[in-house]
This record gives structure tokens, sequence and C-alpha cells, in this order.
């Protein structure tokens, strides 16, 4: 069997979190198979975890070069595992991997969540006369839950988070094999070099992504949310949706442009949405202060700050509510709104305050995993302070955050930069070139003859310009006032353009942001 994770990344500490990975010296059954029941019943819902044997280990961090074990132990330590695995009630079977690292052979234990959790092992698996109990994690550690923690923990039973769940909907040709081999090439998995079209099946397998039922297996849910073309099939409304509101929701909410909605598997919507966002809405300014050798460079959004939220919003989003993910711009704030919002172990003056988020209860623990071996994330409760350092390095106020009581949303508002917003210079005809040229990378032939037209006549409107266009364009087909409508909507949306007055007595002027 091959290692669904490069081991490199494993032994890093960068693609999983520290108390879900204990490293061993040599082979201790007894100590191993109290970890290997902790992870599998998995109580504070973050993914089961790793056990490597042959590495030491200081403050939590693997010791290179590692010092490896002795490979005429693997086969023993092979049969011993497949006694020992029986003495855990109910059953549960771990899957060992052979490593190589360092020029050293090493053992690597896979454990995922159980699914007929909880459970409990032996306290000396070796020892003649057994006396079992339930073990948890607690930080980094394995120990026997006392109290309201046994209680939970046995509350816990038959209680499977939705991404882990099967599905008997997913069929393996939902499956995208580009999608698939593109992720295991990106976190340099040895699974790679499998054929998908002739071994789908085995690689989702070693991959922890099928469910074993009586009829067989059923294709769990995380895997359509990462390597399926279309997962909103599976998930309704599993879609970003992008709003405009050139002058403010408030003040103008019929000046709007709609994004047509962004769908596709999670990294994918990552990625089209982050970059709508760097495209049309990032913007950069440069100061030289009279005092000072250096410029200084803020943006009127930091890029990290977006994608974090970005992230969040469909890492922590309750898939089985039929709602997307909004996201709205206006001149002064970015707002991600998503569904539903923190569960209750995170009190609510923890979310007025904007600071960490932490949870005992992660809502998808394997779509969390798969986007931190992506570097999409870096683990648990770091999002929100990663969005509030981001903001600060920049100069930008803080972001808030916003739920009700029954937690049914999740809203958090990025703050416009204020120099961004307030100071606005009127140009006249013979800086229009310069304000295309700084201000915006790329127009179509169509905005950059708008911007002609509201220089020659800023009173235009959009029927008359749609009226004009035809004879300014190489093709003779019309243009509708609409497509011109959604044009101007852009323009505003990229500081090129703002409106001035109302619908028939305005006009329209151009407008820089001072560099």
């Amino acid at each position: 069997m091959r290692l669904p994770i490069n081991i490199e990344e494993l032994l890093s500490g960068r693609a999983v979190e520290g108390d879900r990975i204990e490293y061993k010296t040599g082979w201790n059954p007894d100590a191993i198979y109290r970890t290997i029941c902790a992870f599998a019943n998995d109580f504070d819902e973050t993914g089961g975890g790793y056990i490597v044997v042959g590495v030491k280990e200081e403050n939590g961090h693997a010791i290179r070069p590692v010092t490896g074990i002795d490979p005429n132990q693997i086969e023993p330590i092979e049969k011993d595992m497949v006694g020992f695995n029986n003495l855990i009630r109910p059953y549960f079977q771990p899957r060992l991997y052979i490593e190589v690292a360092d020029g050293k052979t090493i053992l690597v234990i896979k454990v995922s969540p159980g699914e007929r959790r909880p459970y409990k092992v032996p306290d000396q698996i070796t020892a003649k006369q057994k006396t079992y109990n339930y073990y948890i994690r607690y930080n980094s550690s394995s120990i026997i839950p006392k109290d309201e923690y046994e209680r939970e923990l046995i509350n816990l039973a038959n209680r499977m988070p939705f991404d882990d769940r099967g599905n008997d909907d997913i069929k393996l040709t939902d499956i995208s094999p580009l999608l698939l081999h593109d992720y295991l090439v990106k976190v340099k998995s040895s699974l790679a070099d499998i054929s998908l079209t002739d071994h789908m099946e085995d690689v989702l397998e070693q991959m922890d992504l099928l469910e074993a039922v009586p009829e067989g297996w059923r294709i769990k849910n995380v895997a359509a949310m990462m390597f399926s073309e279309r997962p909103d099939r599976f998930f309704r409304q599993a879609q970003i949706e992008i709003v405009l509101f050139p002058e403010g929701r408030e003040k103008n909410p019929n000046n709007l442009i709609e994004v047509e909605p962004i769908r596709g598997s999670v990294p994918q919507m990552i990625e089209k949405t982050l970059s709508y966002l760097k495209t049309n809405i990032i913007k950069k300014q440069i100061i030289k202060p009279k005092d000072r050798a250096q410029s200084i460079t803020f943006f009127n959004y930091p890029y990290q700050a977006l994608e974090e939220a970005v992230v969040n919003s469909l890492y922590h989003r309750d898939w089985t509510i039929r709602e997307p993910v909004e996201i709205t711009v206006e001149p002064e704030r970015i707002s991600i709104l998503s569904f539903s919002g923190p569960n209750h172990t995170i009190p609510m003056e923890a979310v007025q305050k904007g600071i960490s988020l932490r949870s005992r209860r992660y809502r998808n623990r394997r779509l969390g995993e798969f986007l931190k071996e992506l570097d999409l994330t870096e683990g648990r409760a770091t999002g929100i302070p990663t969005i509030q350092d981001e903001l600060k390095d920049n100069g930008s106020p803080q972001a808030t955050i916003e739920t009700d009581e029954e937690r049914t949303y999740f809203l958090i508002d990025i703050p416009c930069h204020p120099d961004f917003i307030k100071e606005q210079f009127v140009l006249n005809k013979d800086v229009v070139k310069d304000v295309v040229k700084d201000v915006v990378k790329e127009l179509s032939e169509r905005q950059k003859i708008i911007l002609d037209f509201v220089t020659e006549n800023p009173a235009l409107t959009a029927k008359q310009m749609s009226e004009r266009m035809s004879e300014r364009m190489s093709e003779k087909t019309g243009i509708v006032p609409r497509t011109i409508q959604r044009d101007l909507a852009e323009l505003q949306a990229k500081g090129i353009i703002t409106r001035e007055g109302g619908r028939k007595e305005g006009k329209w002027i151009i407008i820089n942001k001072k560099e």
C-alpha cells in the first residue's frame, strides 16, 4: 500500500497538525495501540492521526535524520497487528505503510476516524490479563476520558461528520481523474504513479475515500467536494455568488452587477473566486513620504486576508444547507456570508471580538485535511487571526464578524483601506489614457469606447451609448443597453468611473485613486 501523503510533508509537520502525529522511536505495541484507539475515537473531530515508528521527537517535532527500524522487524510487526486489531472493541483496522526517509526504513500507521466509535482497547495489549478502557487525544497525549468527557465520547456513537459519510448517489464516473491526479501530484503522493483509468477504486480506497457497506462500498462526500467537476449535483447550491454594488447596497441597491455563479470542486471554486477578486477588485497604492527613503505599498484589500476568508467560507460551511456562499463587494467593504454559523462550543463573546474562533468540533474535518495538504489553510483556529494580522499589516481596520444566537449564518466584513475610499480625484480628457494604463490592466474594446463616450459627453445614458457603440466598433451587430450597463458597473467596481447625481439628471465622471 502507498501512503496518500508525501512522507517528507508528514515529517515536516506542514501538512498535518502536531497533535495528530505521534512519533515512536521503536515498536511499542502497548503505547501504540492506546494511541490508535484515541485517534479512532476522534473526540475533537479533527480527522484521526498518524503514528510514525522509527523517529525520535523533540517538542513534538521529528528529529532528522530519522533513526529508522530494522527491516527484519516489519513482517513480525504486521503479524502482531493482525491479532492486536482483533482486541479493539469494536473491531478496528488501522492502515500500515512502509516508507523510507533519510535512507532508513520507517513505519507509518494511519488511523482514520472510526465509523463505529466509541472504541476501547486493553491498557496493556500484550498482557494476559486485560483491562479495557476508552482513550481520547488531549493535546498531543492519549488519555483515558473521565466523567463528562466519557459521556460525551459515548454520545458520539454513530455520529459521523457529513464530509466523511458515504453517499449512494456518488459514482466512480463522478470523480474526475484529472482533478484527482492533479491533487496527488501537488501533494507529492506516490499514488500519482498509479493509473486512475484502471485503478480508480483502489486509489480511492487507499485514500480512505470509500465507506464499507454490506453491498460493497460507497464513495464519501468529501471525494465529490474535492474531486468532482460538479459537486453541486450532490450538494445543492454548492457554489459562490459574487454581487457588486458600485455605489453601495444601501445608497443604490438597484445599481448592481451579478457575476456568474462560480462552481466546481472546492479547490476550483477557491481558485476561480480569488482570481476574480485579484483581477477585478484588489488595487494597490504606492506612496512616497517626504521624510522617508522607502515607499509605502498597501492595498484596498490584502490578498491573503481575502484568500483566508474565501477558504474558510467553504471549509466551515454546512454542506447540507441549500444556500450558496455569498460575496458582496461595496465601496467600503467586502462581505462574505456562509451557512451555517460557528457551533455553540465557541462563545458569542469570542465571535463578537473577532480574534480567534477555536472550536472543539469541526464540521468538515476531512475537507480541512485535504485543503491543508494543498496549503490552502494552515490548520484549526488560525483563519480569523490570519485575516486580522494581514489587515493590520496593511494599515486597514479590523474585520468584524456577525452571527445570531441560533448560529444559522456566519458573516465576515472585511473593510476597505480608508485611503481607497476618501481620496478620489476628477480627471480631464488629457489624463484618461493614463488612468486606463495605471489603474486597470485590461479593458475590453467596448469599455475603452465607453471611456471615450464619458469623456466626450458625461451625461450619456446606457441606451444612448448602446446606439452609438456599433458605429465605433468594427462589428455591425447591435449592443443592447444591458450590456453597456454591465460594462459601466464593472468600470465602477474597478474604480475607473463613478456616477454623480440621479439616473436622469446625473453624469459619469472618470476618477483615479491617488498613487
